[in-house]
């Protein structure tokens, strides 16, 4: 029988009633357990740990040591004092949209539906036009163009980009901004961090050469503790500033490419196929294997757009919540009729 199914306004799956279907558990069930799964990742939660640890340590470190020793006379040790703090407290507020933000998952039906005779009429799907459709085996639905299965949320996520375990969440269509911030201030809290050590060194060092008759021969535990503070401070700063501006920069790349790196790697590997297919036989046209039909390029300011939304560019700094392109919701095309 033909069947219409309806079109997906607001993120949501509408399946129709005479659908067949299998015995399963319910959709909020099993919505609850993919949540639950997500935020127990054993990994997730040492990284979540190991963020705030560090952010709070940095803060400590650069107030107690570096800030008050060198300007407590001084109105640089205000100035510098609000500017990290306004800075690891955007860190802190776009890490949390990040983290508490549904990252686009595709909503699960009520009940579990069977699509093993979908999956053998994928011939004739194609042929129908509904090529950016897919069936996942393992959410048993339909998840729209550009979404992929994670593994580690059990859930498919609208234009997936990866599963960072930072933020213990997708990184999807629907919170890459916010992760995007997280990188950018996490990057300049490690810039600004490493310039306040390195100056306040100097300051100390300066200071030591200038006193040498009063304090030769002292070396009390409490130099070596500020030392081995700058120390630890320099490293984590050097790590995390490195490790966050090489995927800020990969972040920008896939949106102005328009291209996720999921997507990247199978359009590398179906080029890696079809050469390899051409060489091994040459009678074979290109037309005849399979193509992977590629999205329309927009211009890559409305491309930002779409991830930052459409307000002022300073909007786009701050973690506030952004229109979605299309009023009332993100809109997916209709499903076209299927034999089942």
């Amino acid at each position: 029988m033909n069947l219409l199914f309806s079109t997906v306004l607001e993120g949501g799956l509408k399946f129709p009633s005479d659908v067949t279907r299998k015995r399963g558990t319910g959709g909020g069930a099993r919505e609850k357990m993919a949540f639950l799964r997500c935020r127990r990742d054993p990994c997730g939660v040492i990284c979540l740990i190991l963020t705030y640890f560090s952010v709070f340590y940095a803060d400590y470190v650069v107030i107690q040591y570096v800030l008050i020793p060198a300007y407590s006379d001084s109105v640089w040790c205000t100035l510098h004092g609000s500017v990290f703090n306004l800075i690891l407290l955007l860190l802190l507020a776009c890490h949390s949209k990040a983290v508490f933000s549904d990252p686009g998952m595709v909503p699960l039906p009520d009940t579990a539906i069977d699509f093993s005779d979908l999956r053998s009429q994928s011939s004739r799907m194609n042929e129908r036009g509904c090529e950016g459709w897919t069936v996942c085996s393992r959410c048993e639905t339909y998840r729209p163009p550009r979404a992929h299965h994670c593994r580690v949320c059990q859930r498919c996520i609208r234009r997936m980009d990866h599963h960072c375990p930072w933020i213990n969440n997708c990184v999807g269509e629907l919170n890459q901004k916010y992760f995007i911030q997280f990188l950018f201030y996490t990057g300049m809290a490690s810039l600004y961090s490493m310039v306040l050590v390195v100056s306040a060194w100097v300051w100390r060092i300066r200071n030591e050469r200038g006193g040498d008759a009063e304090k030769e021969g002292e070396e009390t535990p409490s130099k070596h503790l500020i030392v081995a503070h700058y120390i630890i401070l320099l490293v984590e700063s050097v790590l995390f500033g490195v490790f966050v501006m090489v995927i800020f920069y990969d972040q920008l790349v896939s949106i102005i490419t328009d291209e996720t790196p999921i997507e990247q790697m199978r359009n590398r590997l179906m080029i890696k196929d079809r050469a390899s297919s051409s060489s091994s036989s040459s009678s074979t046209s290109s037309s005849q294997l399979p193509h992977h039909p590629s999205h329309t390029r927009k211009p890559k300011l409305a491309l930002l757009r779409e991830v930052f939304g459409r307000g002022s560019v300073f909007c786009w700094l701050l973690p506030l919540h952004s229109s979605p392109p299309s009023v009332g919701g993100i809109t997916y095309s209709a499903l076209p009729d299927y034999d089942v």
